[in-house]
């Protein structure tokens, strides 16, 4: 587990260099993200060529995490997370860490350390992680942002000093240091970095330069020699998650709509369903053949001119609702179902107008958190009162809703804050929750 004591340490482009890394030299490496993230395992399939399943311990029960993480390590001679935010930063709840999830898998943990400005004080930090959780393998320590030689051996030796202390793994200097652009939701998308293979690159090359991976892979060796962590049965692994939505489910997929779980589209096939992939930008239209449309999440509101003017595409959408055939979207799917979206610049753009819905990202606000969802009526995703662990995060505004029945009756991850949310029309239904799971913890 790759973690760090806060958001903006470095643990993504040292995770990234580890996999690129380790793959280049012959090592079947597989990633790992934790929690709800739709950016950072692209960028992970991108450096190892491998699926990044999303591992979630707020909205997972312990099996199901378990057999996720077998299923991701099967044929893998290393299985490498990343974590999210700080180690011990969970939901409203407190649950939900990166910790939660290593001390379920019994996974070791490497601390990325932003040494910038600080050095000796560094150990306390050390030390006060390695305390705050007992039971949990604080194992090694990657150092980043160095500022010389110097300045890492003195943050070395005073680590050297504590009780057990935790291997360091290695140093990289601060003006090595690489970024990946960002913007409203997150990194840039991997597909959308004009030069990624040379990011990653560079990020193999820096970790081959100044970490030990001989001493990684043994910290790993160790841990799955242990049995810390018990086996899943492996039908786990296949459910509950999303349910199934057809026999043959159309799955949006591009630019605009990327924010698809790697687990999704496998789970649906481990059930016996068939999926198949349109792109709304290229113009496409869902198969015909299949009897359930998915719109997941992505960057609508980046394409929204583009997918206004894509009638082949909302046509199919249409057909498919008119003829009763599900059509489920989610977040930025929910909002291309809807009548119009309003761009950042204020322009208006038709959308497919299944549901009574005008959003707009001109006055933008943040929303963000778990939620735990409950069915109204009853859907595609099940009789009323079927329950989701979900997870929302989007800047976009609601300008009109309604009138309609809405899709689930919620609450944030501490039981508070309860309201209707989404909408229900015929044969289509979206909101802005992504769901996780369906066993709402």
């Amino acid at each position: 587990m790759i973690a760090a004591p806060s958001s903006g340490s470095g643990k993504t482009l040292v995770t990234l260099g580890l996999l690129r890394a380790l793959t280049r030299q012959g090592v079947a490496a597989r990633g790992i993200k934790t929690g709800p993230d739709y950016i950072d395992p692209a960028f992970h399939r991108a450096a190892t060529g491998k699926p990044c399943f999303n591992l979630d311990p707020w909205a997972m029960p312990p099996d199901r995490l378990r057999a996720l993480a077998d299923q991701a390590g099967a044929g893998a001679d290393i299985t490498i997370a990343e974590g999210v935010m700080g180690l011990f930063d969970g939901a409203a709840d407190g649950r939900g860490s990166t910790a939660d999830l290593a001390a379920a898998l019994g996974w070791p943990v490497i601390l990325v350390l932003d040494v910038m400005g600080q050095s000796t004080s560094a150990a306390a930090i050390v030390e006060g992680f390695r305390r705050f959780r007992p039971g949990l393998s604080i194992a090694g320590v990657i150092l980043n942002r160095t500022g010389s030689d110097r300045h890492a051996s003195m943050i070395a030796d005073a680590v050297a000093t504590l009780h057990a202390p935790p291997a360091i793994l290695g140093a990289i200097p601060r003006d090595e240091f690489i970024s990946v652009p960002s913007r409203h939701l997150g990194l840039v998308q991997a597909e959308e970095h004009q030069d990624l293979d040379a990011l990653l690159e560079r990020a193999a090359d820096l970790v081959e330069k100044h970490v030990n991976l001989d001493l990684l892979r043994s910290l790993g060796e160790q841990a799955a020699a242990s049995g810390a962590s018990p086996r899943a049965a492996p039908q786990t692994a296949n459910g509950p998650g999303l349910p199934v939505l057809g026999q043959h489910i159309a799955i949006a997929r591009d630019r605009a709509f990327a924010f698809c779980y790697d687990t999704v589209p496998l789970a649906w096939q481990a059930q016996g369903a068939s999926v198949s992939f349109f792109s709304p930008l290229a113009d496409e239209a869902p198969s015909s053949d299949a009897d359930a449309v998915y719109l997941p999440g992505g960057y609508p509101e980046l394409h929204a001119g583009r997918l206004a003017g894509n009638s082949f595409f909302l046509n199919g959408l249409r057909d498919c609702a008119a003829t009763g055939k599900p059509v489920f979207g989610e977040c930025g799917g929910y909002m291309v179902l809807g009548e119009a979206l309003i761009d950042a610049d204020g322009a208006s753009h038709p959308m497919a107008g299944l549901l009574p819905l005008t959003t707009s990202f001109a006055a933008r606000k943040r929303h963000l958190g778990y939620r735990r969802a409950q069915t109204l009526s009853p859907t595609i995703l099940g009789p009323a009162g079927s329950g989701f662990a979900a997870h929302e995060f989007h800047y976009a505004t609601v300008i009109a809703e309604g009138p309609g029945d809405p899709l689930f009756a919620v609450t944030d991850a501490r039981r508070e804050n309860p309201a209707n949310t989404g909408l229900v029309r015929g044969s289509v239904a979206g909101s802005f929750l992504h769901l996780i799971d369906r066993a709402c913890t």
